[in-house]
């Protein structure tokens, strides 16, 4: 046995991965440590950038072959192939010009310099994205605690029915009405949230499965009751509830020619509050832990049938919040379409998000930016609006499977295979 000492292992050069970094953080130095989770943030934020890039290029590809010029261009393609390359070139440009101007800024009606003619499009974004920010998180928090909340459909619809019925029926002074209208919009959204939390937690009986079916039953409730004297607008020919009062409604930020209401700030509170709720307080880190694992947080004392039922509470609380943007910001009138699709959206922003707050405003901000600027586009351009729809799925299809964006773009995994990293980016 030789008494020299043993070589120190080789140093690996500053900036990169070690095998101990990606396979074992835990046991790295809080240096090591912090630079592996920075690395390891960076690559999925880069992944959801390309995920983006990527739809937006299919997309392009789509509204080429979408535009008749370029279908008449391709019957002579081997004659003359430049003619379908220029056709859907402009198709494209055109297209994504139009999807800017509709949902950012439009050079062509800010000449006139009115508010609405400067901040019409960006207001059309931030009105789009209010209520599939307050959904997103609805079902995001419900996620943290491992439940899938699909019923953001029926608890919007409820929130309307109650903050539009306090809006039209009541007669209250200017702020007083308008902050009652709010609290029974939340009342409502949450008690149709917390029947699927109870029935978790007293029967076991699946959230997916109970949410479904109270949006079903919310649906036809909002059927039965616009056919009802007393909430149906008079003359009573038509599918449409009475006008909440203008004591009632949110307030328009940039003045009343422009769409942009109260209701924005109410989900930013909201997105501020979640975050709170689950990184700082007590309730929050009980709701992670029975997600994580509910068995555990029995055994250490959580009560898991309590957190089923107030997470459920909350995240139908949160979702009437959005049915109260709808009826007292946007829309002063229930119909039967007053969800507008945000209740199954909103998961679609949630996964996006990665079920974070910061990530499910941003997801937020992207798709109502698509929903603005894809009504121009199609008004512009005659391209589908189906479209946006489609580069809306094509977005989250690649988040949620970043082993193709990796094969696309040659990148190496960071922290582990991508499955393991998305799991871990998504508990926290």
């Amino acid at each position: 046995m030789s008494d020299e000492p043993a070589a120190p292992p080789e140093k690996a050069p500053t900036g990169t991965l070690t095998a101990t970094d990606s396979d074992d953080a835990s046991e790295a130095g809080p240096e090591q440590r912090s630079r592996w989770a920075a690395l390891r943030t960076g690559n999925t934020a880069l992944l959801t950038l390309l995920a983006f890039v990527v739809a937006m290029v299919i997309g392009a590809v789509l509204i080429a072959l979408a535009d008749p010029d370029t279908q008449a261009a391709s019957k002579y393609f081997f004659s003359y192939p430049w003619d379908t390359f220029s056709a859907g070139a402009r198709a494209v440009g055109a297209g994504y010009y139009a999807l800017f101007q509709g949902a950012i800024f439009n050079p062509d009606t800010a000449t006139n310099g009115t508010l609405s003619g400067i901040f019409g499009p960006i207001s059309e974004t931030l009105v789009s994205a209010t209520p599939l920010i307050l959904g997103g998180l609805s079902f995001g928090l419900a996620f943290q605690a491992g439940l899938f909340n699909i019923g953001g459909q029926g608890q919007i619809i409820m929130g309307a029915v109650f903050a539009g019925y306090v809006g039209f029926a009541w007669d209250l002074p200017p702020v007083l009405h308008l902050v009652v209208a709010i609290v029974a919009g939340i009342i409502g959204g949450g008690l149709w949230g917390g029947i699927a939390g109870l029935l978790k937690a007293r029967t076991g009986a699946h959230e997916v499965i109970s949410t479904i079916m109270l949006n079903y039953i919310a649906f036809n409730l909002l059927a039965y009751l616009l056919s009802v004297r007393g909430f149906q607008r008079p003359p009573y020919g038509q599918a449409i509830s009475e006008v909440v009062h203008s004591n009632a409604r949110l307030p328009h930020l940039l003045g009343a020619s422009v769409r942009l209401n109260g209701g924005l700030l109410i989900a930013l509170a909201a997105a501020a509050g979640v975050w709170w709720l689950l990184t700082r307080s007590t309730l929050g880190f009980q709701l992670r832990a029975v997600g994580a694992n509910p068995h555990a947080a029995r055994t250490a004392g959580m009560s898991v049938e309590r957190s089923y039922t107030v997470v459920m509470l909350l995240a139908g609380a949160l979702s009437g919040v959005a049915g109260v943007t709808q009826i007292l910001g946007t829309n002063p009138a229930i119909t039967q379409d007053i969800d507008a699709g945000i209740g199954f959206d909103a998961i679609t922003v949630a996964l996006l998000g990665r079920a974070k707050a910061g990530g499910i405003v941003l997801a937020g901000l992207l798709f109502g930016a698509l929903r603005a600027g894809g009504v121009q586009m199609q008004s512009s351009t005659g391209t589908p609006i189906d479209l946006v729809q489609v580069i809306q799925s094509l977005i989250v299809l690649f988040i949620a499977a970043p082993a193709v964006i990796r094969a696309i773009f040659r990148l190496k995994s960071v922290g582990g295979g991508p499955s393991q990293q998305i799991a871990k980016g998504w508990n926290g």
